[in-house]
């Protein structure tokens, strides 16, 4: 049985937190500053969050989101997650990708949301 990846994220690696999330940067980045906000409880699906781990991790997003924007001032962002292997999650672990995007990124659209994991789609 293999183990979760998002459950033992090296203190190091840890961006940010609170007491129900975590930051951490994607290893597999679409962008530069593309973080991951993880619960911290494993829970394979979203919807299986108590309300308070809700607001929490979007608290975090929200937290998360303005660092991005003094850092790097991007021109917009791509918020995501895949819910269930039929979505595409390949790990069983609540997480939300936050993905900076910059102008002149945007190419007839194959990098909004539809296109963005699928163009990294070997990992």
């Amino acid at each position: 049985m293999s183990t979760c990846p998002f459950c033992s994220i090296p203190a190091e690696d840890i961006l940010d937190e609170n007491e129900y999330a975590l930051a951490a940067g994607d290893r597999c980045p679409v962008s530069e500053g593309h973080t991951l906000i993880i619960t911290k409880r494993h829970v394979d699906n979203y919807f299986k969050l108590s309300i308070e781990e809700k607001i929490g991790t979007a608290a975090l997003l929200e937290r998360v989101k303005n660092a991005i924007d003094t850092q790097l001032n991007p021109d917009g962002y791509n918020i995501g997650m895949n819910i269930g292997e039929a979505a595409g999650q390949k790990i069983f672990h609540v997480h939300i990708h936050l993905i900076p995007r910059m102008k002149g990124e945007i190419v007839n659209g194959d990098r909004a949301v539809k296109g963005v994991i699928r163009n990294k789609i070997s990992y």
